[in-house]
């Protein structure tokens, strides 16, 4: 990478990564991305991140957990997992959407989670992530969805991507992610391969500086 694109790159991670970790920073001292995106920066070294965008669902003192938004499986869909976990559906309900399985992370693969919009919430199973976004990692909700009770909005997911304590902070500081506060409208709303570029837009970044100052070796 020559020197000027490199550091064009590196100015416009910090100088993002300053502005969000001031806000995150709930006057304790602590960075707290709960209901935020991750974006992997370009020199993201590990490929499995490489351009992903992760919804943080939890981040505190015992580390982080999150999935990852826009990689979905190429060979897998909901109908199929759902006929696969022999779930079934009332005869009057819809069908169910024929909507993408996403990889969520490289962290138990066979375990599945379901962020959704917040109009449904399941008892004691359901975690709050941000205004309009929640958690649900229970097969109740898959149930509800093909019973035509379930959430307006939803991307199912297998696996997760943890960090451990403190992990998550010295890749932040490590210029490895940026982030922006997570919505219904990028989460949702946004085609997988148009995400990336969605969250750091709304970051205020120029998705084309990044990846031509990455792009140039």
């Amino acid at each position: 990478m020559c020197v000027a694109r490199a550091a064009l790159c590196d100015a416009l991670g910090k100088r993002a990564g300053l502005r969000h970790a001031a806000r995150m920073t709930r006057g304790t001292g602590e960075l707290d991305l709960t209901g935020h995106l991750l974006i992997a920066m370009p020199g993201m070294a590990d490929t499995r991140f490489a351009r992903s965008v992760v919804c943080v669902c939890a981040h505190g003192a015992e580390g982080a957990m999150g999935l990852i938004v826009n990689k979905p499986l190429p060979d897998l869909r909901l109908p199929a997992l759902m006929a696969h976990l022999e779930l079934t559906a009332p005869e009057d309900a819809p069908a169910p959407p024929d909507a993408a399985v996403h990889f969520g992370g490289p962290v138990e693969p066979e375990r599945g989670f379901v962020l959704h919009t917040s109009d449904y919430s399941c008892d004691g199973m359901t975690l709050a992530v941000a205004p309009d976004v929640a958690m649900t990692s229970s097969l109740d909700i898959l149930q509800d969805m093909l019973a035509g009770h379930g959430p307006a909005r939803a991307v199912m997911a297998l696996g997760y991507a943890g960090w451990a304590p403190g992990q998550l902070e010295n890749e932040i500081a490590c210029n490895g992610w940026l982030s922006v506060p997570a919505s219904a409208a990028l989460v949702f709303d946004t085609p997988p391969h148009r995400q990336w570029d969605g969250a750091l837009r709304a970051l205020g970044v120029d998705p084309v500086l990044l990846s031509g100052a990455a792009g140039n070796a």
